[in-house]
C-alpha cells in the first residue's frame, strides 16, 4: 500500500500514525461489508481503492491518472463486439475499436488542372464492306455475326493497304476495331488462293498475341470469320493447356495458327511437326505489350525460325500506343512498311484533311505524336484518397456503381497477383455475401446481387478461360484483375474502368480505360490516387490525358444510402447497451454518449461513422485467422514491392520513403503496421518470447496501447529500413525495394 511506505527519511512517529490510520480505515471497511451483506434489498458493493487515505494532492492526481486511463481505455482497449449475423444470443469475442480513419491524414492538396487538348479519332466511316471488294459470304458473315455495316476509320484506312500486299504499322485508339482489320484481309487472301488449301499443308498465317485471354478472343474471331471457308482450320497455342494435344492438332494441321510467345518458342525446340514453309502472313497484335513482358528473345527465335523457312511474306504490327521499341521491331521484321495512324483533323497538322498518316519507310521515334488517342465517349475521372481511406472509398465505389445504379459492370486493375487475391476474398465475404461479415440484422437482397470474379497471372489456364467467359457474358458484375486484362480484350458492356494502383506509364493508362468506350460506346474511368501522388495529373496531362477531379466525400457519401451498415458496427451497440450503462456512469459518460448519437446523426458525421463501420468490418474479418492476417501482409508486401518499380521519371511521384506503412497498413485491414516484414516466422516467434511480469500490469498496459497508437502517428518504415541496413547494408532491403517486374 501506498499509505504505509511512507516517504524516504519520514520519522518513526509519521510511520505509526499512518499505520494506526490505516488499521482504522480497514475496521470501518469491514464494518461497512457486513452491513452491506446483511441488507437483502441492495447487492453488495466493490471493494473501492484505499484512496481516501491518502493527503488531498495525492488524491487529485490519482483520480486525474485514472480518468485519462479509463478515457484511453474507451478508445483504444479491446472491447466486446458482435460478430453474429442475426443472432442476438451468440457469444461475443473481443476486438480493438477501428481507429481513426479520418484524423492524422495529409491534406489533400489542389489538384493541378492544366488544359489538355486531348487527341480524338473519329471511329466510325460511312463506307461499308461492299466497297472492299470482298468475297459476298465473308461480307455476308461480317453483316450477319458481327453486326457492322459499315467500317471503322482504321479499318478503312489499312484493310486496302494490307489487300495490297504491304507491310503495315498500324496505330490506333483502343476499340477501334483493330482485330478485324487485320483479320479480314488474311481470311480474304487465303480463301482466294488459285489452289485450295489442305488442313495438311501448316500454317499460312501466325499471329502473335501477348496473353492467353487475347489469343482466347483472336481465336474466336478468325473461327467466325471462316464460318464459310470451312476448309481454313484455325488453331489457338497458349500456355496452362496440355502440350501432347497441341502436338496432335499440329500434326493433323492448322492453317491460321494464334499463339502466344512462349508456347510458340517451346514447340519450336520441342515439336518436329511445326514448319513455317508456307507463311504468308505474321501478325504481331499489341506488339508493345509483347516486347514490356520481356518476350524480346522469343521473338527472336520466332523471327529466325520463319526467316528459315520462308522469306516473303507479309507482316503487320499493330497497337494502340506505338512505343521506340516497336519501332526497332519494325525496322527488323518488316520491310518498307505503310505507317497507318488514324488522327483527328484539328490534332493532325500534317494531314489537315484527317486522312491515315501514311509513310514510305518505317517510322522514326521522333514523328510519334506526343499524345494518345482516347475514345471520345470516355469520361475520365480522378480522386485523391488518403492511404488510410483507400480501401473504404474502392468498396464505396463499388456499391454506389453495381448495388444502387442498373447494368453497370466495373473492372478494378491492381499492380499484382496478390493484391487480387486479397482484394477478391476480402469483398467476396464482406460486400458480396453477409456470411463474413459481422452484422447485427439479416443482410438486405441487393448485397447478394454483387458478383465478384478475379483475373490473374498466377491463376490455372482452366479457371483463367471460365473466369473471363463468364465476365464477358454477365451484364454486371466486378472483375478484379492485373494488366492481364489490359490488353486488347473486347469485354462487352463494361461500363466503369477502376485504376486502384496508378499504373507506371501513360501506354498503360490508356489500355486500361480502353476496356470501355469501345466502338462508340458510353463508359468511364476512376484513378485513385495518394495525396503525394496528385503530380501524376500533370505527367498524363503531358501525353494529352485530361481528366476530372471526383471528391472523396462524394464517393463516401453512398454508405448513407446503406442500411446494412448501421447495425453492423459499434454505433448500432451504442444505441443499446452502451445507452444503458451510460446512464449509470453519471453525468459526464452520458455527456460523452450524446456527443457519440449526435456524430451519427447525419451529414458529414454519418458518413465518417459508416466508414468506419465499414473499416470495422474488414479488419474483423483480416483479423479473424491467422491465415487472414497472413494475406493481408503479403498483399501489403506485395504493394511495397511494386510501388518500387515505378520508373525513373515518376520517382519524385512514387516513391516507397513516401508512403506511411501504418496509414497503408489500415487500407489492407491491418490494425497494426508490421515489422519486418521479410523477417521469418522463427525469429518472430524468438523475438517475442519474453512476457512482461505480473508485477508490471501498468507497463504491460502502456507498452500495448504504444504499440496500438504506432499505426497512427509512426509510418513504421525507419525501424524495418534500419534492421535491413545492419544486417545487408542496404536501404529498405525487407520492403522489396530492389527492381523487380510487376506482376502480370
Amino acid at each position: 500500500m501506498v499509505a504505509t511506505r511512507g516517504s524516504p527519511g519520514a520519522g518513526s512517529e509519521a510511520r505509526a500514525a499512518a499505520a494506526r490510520a490505516l488499521s482504522g480505515a480497514r475496521r470501518q471497511a469491514k464494518a461497512a461489508k457486513r452491513k452491506q451483506q446483511a441488507s437483502s434489498a441492495a447487492p453488495p458493493a466493490k471493494r473501492r481503492n484505499d484512496t481516501s487515505l491518502l493527503p488531498a494532492g495525492k488524491t487529485a492526481v490519482r483520480d486525474a491518472e485514472r480518468a485519462l486511463r479509463r478515457r484511453a481505455h474507451k478508445v483504444f482497449s479491446p472491447r466486446k463486439c458482435s460478430v453474429s449475423t442475426g443472432d442476438d444470443n451468440r457469444e461475443e469475442k473481443p476486438c480493438i475499436k477501428t481507429s481513426s480513419l479520418f484524423k492524422n491524414n495529409p491534406e489533400i492538396p489542389e489538384l493541378p488542372r492544366p488544359e489538355v487538348q486531348q487527341v480524338r479519332e473519329t471511329v466510325f466511316t460511312p463506307d461499308t464492306f461492299q466497297e472492299l471488294g470482298l468475297h459476298p459470304h465473308l461480307i455476308s458473315t461480317i453483316n450477319t455475326v458481327f453486326k457492322m455495316s459499315s467500317m471503322t476509320s482504321v479499318q478503312k484506312r489499312s484493310i486496302p493497304v494490307l489487300l495490297e500486299g504491304r507491310d503495315a504499322l498500324v496505330r490506333s485508339q483502343t476499340g477501334s476495331g483493330k482485330t478485324l482489320a487485320y483479320c479480314i484481309p488474311v481470311v480474304q487472301s487465303l480463301q482466294a488462293m488459285p489452289s485450295k488449301i489442305q488442313r495438311s499443308d501448316g500454317p499460312y498465317a501466325l499471329v502473335i498475341v501477348p496473353t492467353r485471354e487475347l489469343a482466347l478472343q483472336s481465336f474466336d474471331t478468325v473461327q467466325k470469320l471462316l464460318k464459310p471457308f470451312t476448309w481454313i482450320v484455325p488453331g489457338v497455342l497458349m500456355g496452362g493447356e496440355k502440350r501432347k494435344s497441341e502436338k496432335a492438332r499440329l500434326r493433323k494441321g492448322i492453317n491460321i495458327l494464334i499463339s502466344t510467345p512462349g508456347r510458340l518458342v517451346d514447340h519450336i525446340r520441342s515439336t518436329k511437326n511445326i514448319h513455317f514453309s508456307r507463311i504468308c502472313w505474321l501478325v504481331l497484335d499489341e506488339a508493345d505489350r509483347i516486347l514490356d513482358l520481356g518476350f524480346e528473345k522469343d521473338i527472336t527465335v520466332i523471327l529466325n525460325a520463319v526467316n528459315a523457312e520462308c522469306r516473303k511474306r507479309q507482316n503487320v504490327l499493330l497497337s494502340a500506343t506505338l512505343t521506340e521499341g516497336v519501332t526497332r521491331l519494325a525496322d527488323i521484321s518488316l520491310h518498307n512498311p505503310v505507317s497507318v495512324c488514324v488522327l483527328d483533323e484539328s490534332h493532325d497538322q500534317r494531314n489537315p484533311e484527317g486522312k491515315a498518316v501514311q509513310e514510305v519507310g518505317p517510322p522514326q521515334p521522333g514523328s510519334r505524336p506526343d499524345g494518345f488517342a482516347i475514345p471520345e465517349s470516355l469520361d475520365q475521372h480522378v480522386t485523391l484518397v488518403p492511404s488510410k481511406l483507400r480501401l473504404v472509398c474502392l468498396a464505396a465505389f463499388v456499391l454506389q456503381k453495381c448495388k444502387f445504379e442498373k447494368d453497370q459492370k466495373m473492372i478494378v486493375f491492381f499492380s499484382s497477383c496478390e493484391l487480387v487475391e486479397f482484394h477478391y476474398h476480402l469483398f467476396l465475404q464482406t460486400l458480396a455475401s453477409g456470411s463474413g461479415a459481422p452484422a447485427s440484422g439479416p443482410s438486405p437482397s441487393a448485397c447478394t446481387r454483387l458478383k465478384f470474379l478475379r483475373l490473374h497471372g498466377n491463376m490455372e489456364q482452366e479457371e483463367r478461360t471460365a473466369v473471363f467467359q463468364d465476365f464477358a457474358r454477365s451484364r454486371t458484375g466486378v472483375l478484379l484483375c492485373t494488366d492481364v486484362a489490359a490488353r486488347g480484350l473486347d469485354l462487352p458492356q463494361v461500363t466503369w474502368i477502376v485504376q486502384y494502383n496508378a499504373p507506371s506509364s501513360p501506354a498503360e493508362y490508356i489500355h486500361r480505360v480502353g476496356r470501355t468506350a469501345r466502338i462508340g460506346c458510353r463508359g468511364s474511368s476512376l484513378l485513385i490516387l495518394a495525396p503525394s501522388e496528385a503530380e501524376y495529373v500533370n505527367s498524363l496531362a503531358s501525353h494529352k490525358i485530361n481528366v476530372c477531379e471526383v471528391k472523396m466525400e462524394d464517393i463516401l457519401s453512398v454508405l448513407t444510402r446503406d442500411d446494412c451498415f448501421q447495425g453492423r458496427g459499434r454505433g448500432n451497440q451504442m444505441s443499446g447497451g452502451c445507452r444503458i450503462q451510460a446512464q449509470t456512469r453519471g453525468r459526464a459518460a452520458q455527456r460523452l454518449f450524446c456527443c457519440i448519437v449526435k456524430s451519427h446523426a447525419g451529414g458529414p458525421q454519418e458518413t465518417r461513422a459508416r466508414a468506419t463501420v465499414l473499416q470495422t468490418v474488414f479488419e474483423d474479418y483480416v483479423h479473424s485467422s491467422e491465415r487472414t492476417v497472413s494475406w493481408a501482409k503479403k498483399a501489403l508486401q506485395s504493394f511495397i514491392r511494386a510501388y518500387a518499380t515505378y520508373p525513373r521519371e515518376l520517382k519524385h511521384i512514387f516513391h516507397v520513403r513516401s508512403l506511411h506503412l501504418g496509414h497503408v497498413a489500415k487500407s489492407f485491414g491491418l490494425r497494426d503496421a508490421p515489422k519486418n516484414l521479410s523477417v521469418s516466422a522463427g525469429k518472430k516467434r524468438r523475438a517475442g518470447v519474453k512476457r512482461p511480469a505480473l508485477g508490471k500490469e501498468t507497463q504491460s498496459k502502456r507498452r500495448r496501447l504504444a504499440e496500438i497508437l504506432r499505426s497512427e502517428y509512426s509510418s513504421g518504415l525507419e525501424a524495418v529500413v534500419t534492421g535491413q541496413d545492419r544486417h545487408r547494408g542496404r536501404r529498405a532491403g525487407s520492403l522489396g525495394r530492389g527492381k523487380q517486374k510487376r506482376s502480370p
